[in-house]
């Protein structure tokens, strides 16, 4: 169900049933087919969330085309780049991507198809409409269609999916089939996902796995690209008039909503389960959550574009003797892996690494870089070998071993915490400095909204001895009372071995940059650049 317009507090819905999912989406993939978007032809989809978006993901599928996402709101050179190395030759989009397309160069070299949703100007192809109609047409090659899904290669190439380049240039990650397949189902198994339920999810690539888990999904209207900026009310009035039970939503997404309710003394009764992923979700965050979400479990699923999911958390398990470890600068705790899923602590490493060994690995408790190997975890990133080569290892039996990126350790119970990003630690004299680990200790100043580590080296300083600096976001950001909140930060540090020697702390006049697909994962090379230039 697609949402057409808000007014006075109502949504109105466009409905569409999964046999008409079904029958259009299958007319689509016989006119892509048509058109030259067959098997293994990659094309770019820059789609809205709306009917559309559900249809063409489908019928490319279906055709064994290999559809490739690519976030929207990147850096319009960092987005010419990706469709650079997918090497796509189609291109499926609403006009205003089109438009853009054609006046800054995207995929020039490769693409040749293009499609239009919506109204079509200058830059020929076809529309949408015209390539369904071709399909409809064809309505007696529908046996054969079916008989070319269900002989689908299990290891053939199904989609190329974009990382959100949060913390460097987007990656095309290569994912097969059967990895899809397995997706679904530790999607179902991991949070009891049951048939016939509905769903909001407000990320919409996973809304694409509500067909397959038999959910009825609710595409709320707001921007995709701009999570934290939802409207409660629209989110509020789809789960009252659906009865939803379900939501997926980013960290910044869910503390928007809940802030709202807690402002205005509503509750939501209606949701059971949310999933909340994209970056961690603090103590304080779901606490709050299960005041104005009753009777909802919080969930969140850990995992990236290359590994999802791979470990799961309950709000039981944050808000219990997890939350005084996170508080204590220990770690946020990211769950249990799940059971399909193996996850190997090794030493932190910035080499490839060529083959998995006993000698890499860490000690219970002790903290290193996370790995995963399970079934849906991804193999290699699109025409980047060297990348791949960085991010994967061989296992012993041959298996692809995926590097997670993160730096956490397993307990003596068996969770999964999480420290950081490898890349975002510090290398300071005194020794490796984990961000999530450091920043916990002052976040919990009632003043500070969030904190931000970062290192700043010069030419003349060895790589392991970088300083680090506390930069600060607070929640009144007009406070007057600056001076005496660096102070009590100062006092917090002199307290902790671990902190005791950072000596620069600054307030950060505006809000943290964050990821444009989340809104929640903080852009510390950019603070680090602005640290920099502040102290020198």
């Amino acid at each position: 169900m697609l949402p057409q317009r808000f007014h006075a507090g109502t949504v109105d819905y466009q409905a569409m049933s999964f046999a008409e999912l079904d029958l259009r989406s299958s007319h689509l993939a016989l006119g892509f087919a048509e058109y030259g978007i067959g098997v293994g032809v990659r094309a770019v989809v820059m789609v809205r969330p709306s009917a559309e978006f559900f249809l063409i993901m489908f019928a490319l599928l279906k055709a064994r085309a290999v559809p490739v996402l690519v976030d929207p709101g990147i850096d319009k050179k960092a987005l010419k780049q990706c469709l650079a190395n997918a090497q796509p030759s189609a291109f499926v989009g609403i006009s205003l991507a089109h438009a853009a397309r054609k006046v800054l160069g995207w995929g020039k070299p490769s693409i040749t198809r293009f499609v239009t949703v919506g109204r079509r100007w200058f830059w020929g192809g076809a529309q949408l409409s015209q390539i369904e109609a071709i399909g409809a047409a064809k309505s007696n090659l529908l046996p054969q269609l079916d008989e070319q899904i269900r002989a689908t290669p299990p290891d053939s190439l199904a989609a190329i999916l974009f990382t959100s380049g949060s913390t460097g240039v987007p990656k095309g990650v290569e994912y097969l089939h059967r990895m899809f397949v397995a997706q679904v189902a530790l999607l179902r198994s991991a949070f009891q996902i049951a048939p016939g339920t509905f769903n909001l999810p407000t990320f919409p690539p996973f809304a694409l796995f509500d067909p397959a888990l038999g959910c009825t999904s609710v595409i709320p209207m707001m921007d995709a690209t701009q999570p934290a900026k939802a409207d409660p009310r629209k989110l509020i009035s789809a789960i009252s008039q659906f009865n939803i039970q379900q939501m997926f939503g980013s960290p910044a997404l869910l503390r928007t909503l809940c802030r709202y309710l807690q402002q205005t003394g509503e509750k939501i009764t209606e949701l059971k389960t949310v999933m909340s992923a994209g970056a961690p979700v603090p103590p304080d965050l779901v606490e709050l959550a299960k005041q104005v979400l009753p009777n909802a479990r919080v969930f969140t699923p850990y995992g990236a574009t290359e590994a999802l999911p791979v470990a799961v958390v309950d709000d039981h398990t944050l808000l219990g003797p997890a939350r005084a470890k996170s508080e204590a600068g220990m770690g946020i705790c990211i769950g249990r892996v799940l059971p399909e899923n193996s996850v190997r602590i090794i030493s932190i490493s910035d080499a490839p690494i060529a083959g998995m060994h006993d000698a890499l690995l860490c000690a219970t408790d002790q903290i290193g870089e996370i790995t995963v190997r399970g079934p849906s975890v991804t193999e290699a990133y699109a025409f980047a070998p060297e990348k791949t080569a960085a991010a994967k290892i061989i296992d012993i039996d041959g298996q692809i071993v995926h590097r997670m990126g993160d730096v956490g350790y397993l307990d003596d119970d068996g969770l999964l915490w999480y420290c950081g990003r490898k890349s975002h630690r510090v290398e300071s004299a005194q020794g490796p400095m984990f961000t999530e680990c450091i920043e916990a200790l002052f976040n919990q100043h009632n003043a500070v909204l969030r904190t931000a580590l970062v290192g700043i080296t010069s030419k003349s300083q060895p790589s392991n001895s970088a300083t680090p600096v506390i930069l600060i976001e607070l929640m009144k950001p007009e406070t007057l009372a600056m001076p005496q909140i660096l102070s009590e930060l100062k006092h917090i540090a002199a307290s902790d071995s671990r902190t005791r020697h950072i000596q620069h702390f600054l307030h950060y006049p505006r809000a943290f940059p964050v990821d444009i697909r989340h809104n929640a994962k903080i852009n510390r090379e950019q603070l680090a650049a602005w640290a920099k230039a502040q102290l020198t």
